[in-house]
């Protein structure tokens, strides 16, 4: 079982990795390539199968599975939407010198902007853990262990994310 559930991790990565570290040469600037939706929808397909398949779900579990799949499929969306606010608001940034940047931010409007991105990603977190609870009654013991596994090598993958990407910013920053 641990094979399957290793193998699936795997693939997984294997397959999400050219997504992520893809890159293009640009003449301004060498940083990665921003994924496009389409990508993200793929990399997120391949989360959900990766689960469906780890947990091996028997037939009275199915039932279970669209409530999760959509609340997964919502929250990568608002995901996206999130990455293109951010991505549109940097662009416009961009055109105008640094200290027209400085003179003309607003801290209450940023502060307002990140308090609404936290309470959406704070409802799709609540929407999933809602659709989880009733499968996750039913998984076996097994299951469970399984899927504590995929928990840890998510939660894992985000931070090694989390830290290249400060490590990144310190480097620009020099």
């Amino acid at each position: 079982m641990l094979k399957i559930v290793t193998a699936a991790a795997t693939a997984l990565f294997v397959a999400a990795s050219p997504l992520a570290y893809a890159q293009t040469p640009s003449p301004s600037s060498s940083s990665p390539e921003r994924l496009s939706a389409l990508d993200w929808n793929k990399l997120t397909d391949l989360r959900i199968d990766l689960v469906k398949a780890a947990l091996q779900l028997t037939p009275d579990q199915e039932r279970y599975w669209p409530a999760i799949e959509d609340a997964i499929r919502a929250r990568a969306k608002d995901r996206i939407s999130r990455f293109e606010a951010v991505t549109t608001g940097v662009a416009e940034r961009a055109d105008r010198s640094p200290i027209e940047n400085l003179r003309d931010r607003n801290p209450v409007e940023f502060l307002n902007r990140r308090a609404d991105a936290l309470a959406q990603r704070s409802a799709d977190l609540k929407k999933l853990a809602t659709a989880w609870q009733p499968l996750y009654q039913t998984l076996t013991p097994d299951q469970k262990r399984r899927m504590g596994f995929l928990a840890m090598v998510v939660l894992r993958d985000l931070r090694d994310d989390v830290e290249q990407r400060r490590m990144e910013a310190a480097e620009e920053r020099e």
